[in-house]
């Protein structure tokens, strides 16, 4: 099979596994909206500030939570059997390909409770919507690229939060801002610089996992 091939049947394989097991999406969901619900309970109402920070604080946590299982559910002798029949680098662009729907979908889910719960604040939905979707798809692609390699490291969860704050901080501040921006109604034209970093930093965080992960793969 070629690359695409290899890329779309473990992509399917984890789309089996995930909907035979169910454990851990619906773990996530129960996550994302009981957390939401434990919010509103607390706050009942909150400024638009306070309202984008408190999504984007369950964004990161829901995805934290979502994509560390990404290659500690890989057992050892299962990892040897993938890696006598596919190039590693289609194990890891399945994986984050993946993990970017599985984002997305979990966003989708966060954005609609967290609109239903708290009142919605804001001034341009389709752009603040396209905020979350861009948001979610890079968490998976950061944190998909940092389990990799912490799974060659024994699944140590500390050395995935040291790797993971140089790139996640920033992406943070890049979301909040052009969250902000779709908050007030701004124009769109604004908040150009701001989709160009994200996809930037997606575009640079694929190629490094393309680069490094065959290195690490081979260990």
């Amino acid at each position: 099979m070629n690359l695409l091939q290899q890329v779309k049947t473990l992509v399917y394989k984890d789309a089996i596994l995930e909907w035979r097991s169910k454990y851990a999406i619906n773990s996530i969901l129960l996550y994302v909206i009981s957390t939401v619900f434990v919010c509103y309970q607390a706050f009942k109402s909150v400024d638009a500030t306070i309202w984008n920070a408190l999504f984007w604080i369950i964004m990161l946590f829901a995805s934290v939570n979502a994509i560390n299982k990404s290659f500690t559910q890989e057992n050892q002798q299962r990892q040897l059997y993938y890696y006598s029949i596919v190039n590693p680098k289609a194990v890891i662009l399945a994986k984050i390909f993946y993990n970017m729907c599985l984002m997305a979908f979990l966003a989708v889910v966060a954005y609609i409770t967290y609109s239903v719960i708290f009142k919605n604040p804001l001034g341009d939905p389709a752009l603040y919507f396209f905020a979350v979707i861009l948001g979610s798809v890079s968490f998976a692609s950061v944190f998909t690229m940092v389990s990799g390699i912490t799974s060659k490291a024994g699944n140590n969860s500390t050395l995935m939060a040291i790797l993971s704050f140089p790139v996640i901080i920033p992406l943070l501040i890049v979301l909040i801002k052009l969250s902000q921006n779709a908050m007030q109604g701004m124009d769109r034209a604004e908040s150009l610089n701001e989709i160009v970093v994200l996809i930037a930093i997606n575009i640079i965080t694929i190629t490094v996992s393309l680069l490094l992960f065959p290195y690490l793969w081979r260990d």
